[in-house]
């Protein structure tokens, strides 16, 4: 996965499948679902990231966590 935040533009971009984007949704206002061929989500943009999330520029890796 990788996570990427645009200061210029405030958006938070998380790539999870390096599959080439089919179709995008705006599920929400401001959260958009990028779609591969087959319909599984490959990566997701949060616009207006700033407002949306605690800290765009902060990454905490929790990978095994408990509670997630």
């Amino acid at each position: 996965m990788k996570v990427r935040y645009d200061p210029e533009t405030d958006t938070l971009t998380l790539v999870l499948r390096t599959a080439a984007v089919h179709e995008s949704d705006e599920d929400k206002p401001g959260v958009i679902l990028d779609y591969d061929k087959d319909g599984n989500v490959v990566g997701i943009e949060i616009l207006e990231a700033s407002r949306r999330v605690e800290n765009p520029q902060k990454i905490e890796y929790l990978a095994g966590a408990p509670g997630l």
